[in-house]
């Protein structure tokens, strides 16, 4: 048995703010983590800065951005992120200072309620930690499903909440897209890898499609790089897809280099970039097999993970060595390989998998994209702002007919990308605290309550570190007046967000 007042599940970059926030004004907080690293996708390949308008950023996002500056000694902003390991240093020296214990290596395996209030948690090492306050910083949010609360996975129908973007989506011609006449099938007519050979909702209709996870590697291009060489299990027939869409941009006299395919620029300190997923054929893994990822059991889960990991290793030994691909992208990609200096237990590749998207708690305020987009109400309890673009990535790959004359012909597409540009808008806390029928005594500032489309753009690593450090004022709030989450005083938890430097309302 283990007591202490807050308990955060997860050490992402949320979980640390939530957790150091509150302890900064005395609460005791335990960290249960499930792997081995602090920072989620902030130290886990997510280098570079998903900011949006600079204005709005404040808070313990703004101080972690300071305190990049200032390790690197240069100006704020003047990186687009920091290195992975220099991520990790700064989140644990805040950990450290504010005397925060991390328990490592130990997932939930179950929870406790009496009334709608979490009495405690069972971690993987058999220990049973209760608290006062929890919170799930997880980008899964099975802290809030095990405890009953509702959520939601995957795309909506647009009906539900009137959403023009929610959906399945129409393909639309973009640098996310194949082009026309790629071929989906192997020389046996049989579909090829890589390609989800799922039914087709009509457009408009919710399917609980998720956006496509990936590592987001970090590469170097320092000379003790690690190649990128080619892994046991590799099958050559894999690949064949990825030489028929090169083959047809030959055809079509398109010519591309490695930054069309990963997005190589030295973006990064130490001669290192965040290799993103750029064009239709990338990093993104869009088979659907992420799809049942976000309810799956632990086992289902780690089997997901490894599948992308196999996935990773070889589509960079594939666009770097094949002799099918395009000379200018195999010559761009010798140029980096793995850090030597990153990531050293698991050779290279990140330790987190980028899931973009999991639960949604179905919580007291529901954001949508009305929320998002020109003309929104001011919400009175904001307590973060949002502000990056609708960012819908590639949902799954997919093939059609398309009717030509004399005969149809089946072509691969890419299905589900979106971007809409927004203006900064305000997160309300009732987004990160469930309805109070459920469970009160909980605050989820990554799995918050949002629609599919408006959820692709507050999940950026900065709008989460600002909701945890919303998150863990409110915990110690409610720890305070020993009152449900629900309702502890908004204007005093405003009043000391606002004194941290969070910004709350859009600059004039």
């Amino acid at each position: 048995m283990s007591d202490t007042e807050l308990l955060v599940y997860r050490a992402t970059a949320a979980g640390v703010t939530a957790a150091v926030s509150a302890a900064r004004q005395g609460v005791q907080v335990t960290v249960v983590e499930p792997g081995h690293n602090v920072g989620g996708m902030v130290s886990g390949g997510l280098g570079y800065t998903d900011l949006g308008d600079a204005r709005v950023l404040g808070g313990m996002a703004k101080e972690f951005a300071v305190g990049v500056a200032e390790y690197y000694d240069v100006a704020l902003g003047h990186y687009a992120g920091p290195e992975p390991h220099v991520a990790e240093r700064i989140l644990t020296g805040w950990l450290d200072r504010a005397g925060i214990t991390v328990v490592f290596g130990v997932s939930l395996v179950a929870v406790s309620t009496v009334d709608g209030k979490i009495t405690s948690v069972t971690g993987s090492n058999g220990t049973v930690y209760r608290a006062g306050v929890f919170v799930d910083a997880s980008y899964e949010g099975d802290l809030l499903a095990m405890a009953g609360v509702s959520y939601r996975v995957g795309r909506e129908d647009r009906e539900l909440y009137g959403e023009t973007y929610a959906g399945r989506r129409e393909p639309a011609p973009g640098k996310h897209e194949f082009p026309p006449y790629l071929w989906p099938f192997d020389s046996n007519g049989q579909l090829s890898p890589f390609i989800h050979d799922a039914p087709t909702v009509d457009v408009g209709e919710g399917d609980g499609g998720v956006m496509a996870y990936g590592y987001r590697v970090c590469l170097s291009s320092s000379s003790d790089r690690i190649p990128f060489a080619r892994r046991d299990g590799y099958r050559e027939a894999d690949w064949d897809l990825g030489r028929r869409y090169f083959a047809l941009l030959e055809r079509q006299g398109i010519e591309i280099d490695a930054g069309s395919v990963l997005g190589l620029l030295p973006n990064l300190p130490g001669g290192k970039c965040d290799g993103n997923s750029i064009g239709p054929f990338s990093l993104n893994l869009l088979d659907g097999s992420n799809w049942a990822y976000p309810d799956a059991e632990p086992v289902e889960r780690e089997r997901i993970r490894q599948r992308h990991r196999d996935y990773t290793q070889d589509f960079l030994h594939f666009v770097s060595s094949d002799p099918e691909v395009p000379r200018r992208v195999r010559d761009g990609m010798a140029k980096w390989g793995l850090p030597a200096d990153e990531f050293a237990t698991t050779g290279g590749l990140p330790h987190q998998l980028y899931v973009r998207e999991a639960r949604r708690m179905l919580g007291e305020y529901v954001l949508t994209e009305h929320d998002l987009l020109p003309g929104p109400v001011p919400k009175y309890d904001s307590v973060a702002m949002g502000s990056y673009h609708i960012d819908i990535r590639e949902v799954r790959r997919t093939w059609r007919w398309l009717h030509e004359h004399p005969d149809p012909i089946p072509s691969v597409y890419n299905e589900g990308y979106l971007s809409v540009a927004v203006r900064p808008y305000q997160i309300p806390y009732r987004s990160i605290v469930p309805r109070f029928a459920e469970c009160s005594n909980l605050i989820v500032p990554v799995c918050i309550s949002a629609s599919h489309v408006a959820f692709s753009s507050v999940r950026m690593e900065v709008q989460y570190q600002m909701l945890g450090h919303a998150a863990g004022l409110a915990a110690s709030l409610a720890l305070a007046g020993d009152r449900a989450v629900q309702r502890v005083d908004i204007g005093e938890l405003q009043t000391r967000l606002a004194d941290d430097g969070q910004i709350l309302a859009t600059p004039q």
